[in-house]
């Protein structure tokens, strides 16, 4: 099935007087429903989109990428049109490297930039990974792998079914992130914040203070209670934290 126009960017509640986007990339694994909840999160000149990788969600049928540059350029080619607006990303592990990826590719060929990066759960992308890499093992490894992310829902590693038909969409979302390259260019002239959970065993602080040198403009870091996928147990105080940021940004640029 070849993938449509679009069926990348997913609004999750259209909202047309909206006077900014803010483009969700979900971590290995995810799709756009982890974003489903985010639009009443977060304050209503916000418009709330998710990008939506093949082999999930309505792309169920698509065969997974497993090219980080390919996956990168395929998003970065689709999401111009969508950018009639001031726009921000935001990404969690996997996707906070995407998104990093897609905003310097988008500075580089179209000039564009997003007014804000939210890079979560996310080591800077100028560190090479601590953790040996997990994609090539036998099923019952990998397994325990995901068990020890607490990312995965327990029915899908219990159901033989249900691990068919996402393992391999997982297998190819680990490949990508596992396989990411940093190569040295300017830093962004967007602000960016790092979020954090304070009991992450994935990415510390440490690791994500690095991304202050991925920018020319504002930088902070966050840490919110849990573990790596803070994002969905910690949601409300997250979404509090980037609607501050994006007030913060409207006080000096008009987005509102």
């Amino acid at each position: 099935m070849a993938p449509t126009f679009d069926s990348w960017v997913k609004y999750l509640k259209p909202n047309p007087q909206a006077s900014l986007r803010l483009f969700c990339f979900t971590f290995a694994g995810g799709w756009s429903a982890t974003f489903r909840t985010w639009p009443d999160g977060l304050p209503e000149y916000v418009e709330t989109c998710a990008i939506e990788l093949p082999g999930r969600g309505t792309r169920l049928k698509e065969i997974p990428l497993t090219s980080f540059p390919l996956l990168v350029e395929a998003i970065a080619l689709v999401l111009p049109p969508h950018l009639d607006k001031p726009f921000a990303f935001f990404g969690h592990s996997m996707g906070g490297l995407i998104c990093f990826e897609v905003a310097r590719f988008l500075n580089k060929h179209y000039d564009r930039e997003p007014v804000h990066l939210f890079a979560s759960g996310c080591r800077s992308p100028q560190l090479p990974a601590l953790k040996p890499p997990i994609h090539t093992l036998p099923e019952a490894a990998f397994l325990e792998e995901l068990r020890n992310l607490n990312g995965t829902p327990q029915v899908v590693l219990e159901n033989a079914e249900l691990r068919q038909l996402l393992l391999p969409v997982l297998r190819a979302d680990f490949a990508v992130f596992e396989t990411y390259t940093y190569t040295t260019d300017s830093p962004l002239n967007c602000s960016i914040t790092a979020l954090g959970g304070l009991h992450d065993p994935e990415v510390s602080a440490e690791q994500m203070t690095g991304w202050r040198e991925q920018t020319t403009a504002s930088f902070s870091l966050h840490l919110l209670p849990g573990d790596h996928f803070f994002l969905q147990s910690a949601q409300p105080l997250l979404l509090q934290i980037i609607s501050q940021k994006l007030h913060q940004l409207t006080s000096v640029q008009s987005f509102r």
